[in-house]
């Protein structure tokens, strides 16, 4: 079999970044996409596209660069994320969509504008995946993060959608539901005030007291299991599931 595509999106940030950096060391052509410029220490071997997902046509010009280049694509990672952390009655109408626009819309614009690409892996029999990152917030959330956490549930019902429209095509679509992971994005959400303690590492060694396992992620945890999804011997027989990884939090009772 000719050498494995797969698309990232949200590719700069801690866990896009894993994600590439695993894909690569199995072999994979990998291409990241994401609204900030290539990072100096992106893997080398990777291609990068700086795409804002918040602009339709933004996407289908990057969609039909990779299709002009890669007629087939074996993997689609939907991992780009926005998070505003306010109160409900805070957020305003432009920041709720600015959050559904890149947190939901794009995945659907994406998977549409390289659908023919996945389809073409899947009828030559080489498999063909989609994943999306979602989050625990599509399960179970708190407070001051409404928007970001309907936007993820949204995420899990298209996940669901997806799959069974997709099915009939050869493509597989789950999801991987990330807990606490030490990323850019959870420290800066840590302003929400929802933590004890008034440092940065006081908080995420509370939220870490907080989690069964007894400490938070690591992007290259979630990578693993974004690649146990994508890859087609892995996990053949899965589709239209949520993968949580979050290192039990979701297992325990609120009330304990």
């Amino acid at each position: 079999m000719t050498k494995r595509v797969m698309v990232v999106t949200g590719a700069a940030g801690g866990i896009g970044r894993a994600i590439v950096q695993r894909f690569v060391a199995a072999g994979w052509q990998a291409i990241g996409w994401d609204k900030a410029p290539r990072p100096a220490d992106f893997p080398r071997a990777a291609r990068y596209q700086q795409v804002d997902l918040a602009e339709p046509a933004a996407i289908a010009r990057a969609a039909a660069a990779v299709r002009a280049d890669f007629p087939k694509l074996h993997a689609l990672i939907n991992n780009a994320a926005l998070q505003i952390a306010k109160p409900l009655l805070e957020t305003t109408v432009e920041e709720w969509d600015a959050v559904h626009a890149v947190n939901l819309r794009a995945a659907f614009l994406v998977s549409k504008a390289l659908f023919p690409a996945l389809q073409a892996a899947a009828q030559a029999g080489e498999g063909a995946a989609v994943v999306h990152v979602a989050s625990v917030h599509a399960l179970a959330t708190s407070a001051n993060i409404a928007a970001y956490a309907a936007s993820k549930g949204g995420l899990l019902a298209l996940t669901r959608a997806m799959a069974i429209e997709w099915a009939p095509f050869g493509i597989r679509v789950n999801a991987v539901l990330p807990g606490a992971v030490d990323t850019p994005m959870l420290r800066a959400g840590l302003a929400r005030g929802h933590l004890q303690g008034a440092a940065v590492e006081a908080q995420l060694a509370e939220l870490a007291r907080r989690t069964v396992n007894g400490r938070i992620g690591k992007p290259a945890e979630i990578a693993a299991a974004v690649y146990f999804l994508a890859d087609e011997s892995q996990s053949s027989f899965m589709t239209g599931q949520p993968l949580v990884v979050d290192g039990g939090a979701t297992a325990r009772l609120s009330t304990e």
